[in-house]
């Protein structure tokens, strides 16, 4: 049965893009479930001299492009929204924004609950928190901070943007967004590994060969080529997304299903993270760039918009993960993401060694998880469906619900506003993956890559290849 939430959102970034291609069909999605019905309502404030009616409008425009549903309810839908043109560095459009905000908890009985939406840039993250404390927004409900990624784009930018909103808001009220943990098989590892003990049991370095992870794009960087320049693969993919899912499958499995038992565990794997030197960041990481294809129809990187002529920018990571603890020691994890690549693939994949058959599990078992779903499957053994491949030693526990999964962003709000913080990413994860991250990035910093080095349309430059085979494995995903 769903139960009805009551909140006031408050988007700061209101009239962006995000919003309107994430943020409010979303919503729309849990106004139509009945999580939001008849106490709620959005404030959308960016720099824009917009009116209510405008805004309702580019709101509706939106939905029109995800949905088919009738005007009327559309229209329903959007007589919860409201606009008001904000600067961030103004104190009186804070207040001005109190009051409307109050105003609105009034008419709707929204119970005094608040959600603040960071989708602005990031340099603005700790300017708004400390305006939303100073100037007294915040309620005798309850009052959460969303913050989109990037979370700093290193260790030392990370520490000093979580310095200033912690200033403001406590870390129990603070819900760092990472879509890839609102993805339903992301989010169903834990049921998968407690409803299959022998799976779970096979869970370490005895029975363990290695394990990867690829999150591939078919696409170029299309119109984020301003933002790749100042991020790179390293940064967009590896750091958070890949990060997270190995939390999922690698972190020891929880006592209790408490957010602060799950996030612990979490943060023990990352705290365990084997530190590399620069000698090994070139043996173990490999970046690359895109080209055009063989036929010259499909731009280069460094001729889409807004990049360097001379980028060094990378589009492409391969690279070898170990860990420092009793259940991982031993264990290559390889990780990759790149942009033009020959398909979409979200994807975990287990190689299991030949200790295995100790547990009844046939040796050399290749286990992957689909996280973005193929062909209706989830889980494959072996490149075969789990149902079909004649082993039974894993199974999904809620198959049938897969074709319903929610989208990973509503499912995500539904997590903020009932206070679930066991998807999001804590700032002890951020800061052991950012002390990663760092030496990689330092690394290359130091280095002239020779690029473009892979064509669009393949696997990637043929050095990620050679980083498995040297080890005597190869990418299951090829």
């Amino acid at each position: 049965m769903v139960t009805e939430k009551s909140a006031i959102f408050i988007i700061f970034g209101g009239s962006g893009d995000l919003a309107h291609r994430k943020l409010y069909p979303s919503l729309f999605r849990l106004y139509k479930s009945g999580f939001l019905k008849d106490h709620f309502a959005v404030i959308g404030t960016a720099r824009r001299p917009w009116s209510d009616d405008y805004f309702r409008e580019t709101v509706i425009t939106s939905l029109k492009d995800y949905f088919d549903d009738d005007e009327e309810i559309m229209q329903g839908f959007a007589k919860h929204f409201f606009y008001q043109s904000h600067d961030v560095n103004d104190s009186e459009h804070y207040i001005a924004l109190k009051n409307l905000a109050a105003k609105l908890d009034d008419q709707f009985e929204a119970g005094h609950n608040r959600v603040y939406y960071m989708a602005i840039a990031p340099r603005f993250f700790g300017t708004v928190a400390e305006h939303i404390n100073s100037e007294g927004l915040k309620t005798d409900g309850y009052n959460r901070l969303v913050i989109e990624k990037p979370f700093g784009r290193d260790l030392d930018s990370a520490c000093e943007l979580n310095g200033n909103i912690s200033k403001a808001f406590p870390e129990n009220d603070i819900y760092r967004i990472d879509h890839y943990l609102g993805k339903k098989m992301v989010q169903d590892i834990p049921n998968i590994r407690a409803t299959n003990a022998k799976f779970e049991e096979a869970l370490n370095n005895k029975y363990v060969s290695n394990i990867q992870v690829t999150l591939a794009e078919a696409i170029g960087v299309e119109d984020r080529g301003g933002y790749y320049e100042t991020a790179g693969v390293l940064r967009d993919m590896v750091q958070n997304h890949i990060m997270q899912i190995i939390g999922a499958i690698a972190s020891d499995a929880p006592e209790a299903k408490e957010a602060d038992v799950i996030h612990k565990n979490k943060c023990d794997l990352f705290g365990s993270l084997k530190e590399m030197t620069p000698e090994q960041v070139d043996k173990d990481f490999v970046r690359g760039q895109y080209d055009t294809d063989k036929l010259g129809n499909e731009k280069a990187y460094r001729q889409e918009d807004k990049v360097a002529e001379d980028s060094n920018i990378e589009t492409y990571t391969a690279g070898k993960l170990e860990f420092d603890s009793k259940r991982w020691s031993g264990v290559p994890f390889y990780v990759r993401s790149g942009k033009r690549m020959p398909g979409k693939a979200s994807r975990i994949d287990i190689v299991f060694n030949s200790n295995v058959t100790e547990l009844g599990i046939k040796a050399n078992t290749v286990v992957t998880l689909l996280i973005e779903r193929t062909d209706n499957h989830s889980i494959l053994i072996n490149g075969i469906d789990y149902k079909e491949s004649g082993q039974d030693f894993i199974k999904f526990p809620e198959e049938g619900d897969f074709d319903n999964a929610r989208e990973a962003y509503e499912s995500l709000i539904i997590d903020i506003l009932s206070g679930d913080r066991v998807h999001f990413t804590l700032w002890d994860e951020l800061r052991s993956t950012w002390k990663y991250i760092d030496t990689v990035e330092e690394r290359w910093a130091d280095q002239q890559p020779d690029f473009p080095n892979y064509i669009s349309g393949t696997m990637g430059p043929d050095a990620a290849e050679m980083l498995l085979e040297r080890d005597g494995n190869s990418w299951i995903w090829d």
